[in-house]
């Protein structure tokens, strides 16, 4: 007998898990469908020896400490700050956009009040900004949206972002200056070994068991456990009853090249050409030394795993359905991106883990509170 199934063994999974092992003494099972633990972060050696990121690139960053301080019991980091450049109109230029970007786009020599004075006459007032596509007009214009926005959120998303929320494109920065972080966040740093590692020391704990290539459905016919922590898709929970809540997901082209370096960033984006939206080459976030490198490009499609939850008003209607369900059970909790059907930045997860993991623990002594009014 287990007190906790733990379904998932990601981010939102693994430090549930690890807390309620060390914190409250109790025995974990946690179960992943994948052959692996550590969820869309998992990274791994490929044939060649160079690690890459199985799921596409994952780049650490935070401005909350107490995220910091609670991983850094598993990891030691080593630095980076992630950089991003585009193929628009034929020139590398980075993303987001900044001076720079409109300088070597243009062939300008703009300031910074340049700049935003360039901005301000293509800029399109908009009375309520509701849509991805609202966003970015009111911010850049037309010219620069149908440049660096339009043709990528159509491949990422399957949809205009005329569709889209607002959310989608109200996270991407618009800078005058000639930044070229593509976050500014306080942390920027890379787990020194890697991530699959990182998760290894977080599960090593005499209270948790984990299986893998284990199905939420076969576990539960077999498994005895008093409570449950579901970070898997929450309509998958409750078998669709109440319809499907739609993803976006990708395909992922590995390929190992025999040149020491393939690209001058990590990662390029290809708003205007090709299939596939960008090209990851890891070891300029990893740091390793290799003779040979390897990277991904990554094509997005409307089946496969879950990755992104598509925001929109008439998806946010069925989750608030399914939150419905998911607050009259008192013996399952529900966190990450899936269950919670948002999209989180990995420190988001923890952060959410952590908060779930103290309202376990309120929860708790409200019972004990109220069995001990009741004698």
């Amino acid at each position: 007998m287990y007190d906790w199934l733990v379904v998932g063994a990601g981010f939102a999974g693994s430090v549930l898990a690890e807390r309620i092992a060390s914190e409250r003494n109790e025995k974990v099972l946690v179960i992943d469908k994948r052959p692996h633990i550590a969820g869309n972060a998992y990274d791994c050696q490929d044939a060649a020896g160079v690690l890459i990121h199985q799921y596409g690139p994952h780049i650490f960053h935070t401005n909350a400490q107490v995220v910091i301080d609670y991983l850094s019991r598993f990891t030691a980091w080593r630095p980076y700050e992630h950089r991003v450049l585009g193929q628009v109109d034929g020139k590398l230029v980075p993303i987001p956009i900044n001076l720079t970007t409109i300088n070597t786009l243009y062939d300008l020599d703009l300031t910074p009040d340049g700049m935003e004075a360039f901005l301000a006459e293509r800029r399109i007032e908009i009375a309520e900004i509701k849509t991805s596509e609202d966003v970015v007009l009111s911010t850049v214009g037309r010219e620069l949206y149908e440049k660096f926005f339009r043709g990528y959120t159509r491949k990422q998303w399957g949809l205009d972002p005329s569709k889209l929320d607002r959310s989608v494109t109200a996270r991407i920065p618009t800078r005058t200056n000639t930044d070229d972080r593509y976050f500014t966040d306080t942390f920027q740093n890379m787990p020194a070994r890697g991530y699959t590692v990182m998760f290894e020391r977080m599960l090593d704990h005499p209270n948790i068991d984990v299986q893998l290539s284990t199905s939420y459905v076969d576990a539960i016919r077999r498994v005895k456990f008093r409570k449950m922590v579901f970070t898997g898709p929450i309509d998958e929970f409750f078998d669709f009853r109440l319809g499907k809540l739609p993803y976006r997901s990708l395909r992922f082209e590995h390929e190992t090249l025999d040149v020491e370096q393939y690209q001058p960033v990590a990662t390029v984006n290809y708003p205007q050409t090709e299939d596939f939206t960008r090209i990851t080459e890891y070891k300029h976030l990893t740091g390793q030394v290799h003779a040979r490198t390897s990277i991904t490009r990554e094509y997005p499609s409307a089946s496969g795993d879950p990755f992104y939850p598509i925001p929109n008003e008439e998806n946010a209607v069925l989750l608030r359905r399914y939150q419905a369900l998911a607050n009259r059970l008192d013996h399952v909790w529900f966190a990450g991106r899936l269950a919670s059907y948002r999209y989180y930045n990995m420190d988001q997860v923890v952060g959410q883990a952590l908060a779930t993991f103290e309202r376990i623990q309120a929860a708790d002594k409200a019972g004990l509170a109220r069995s001990s009014a009741a004698s």
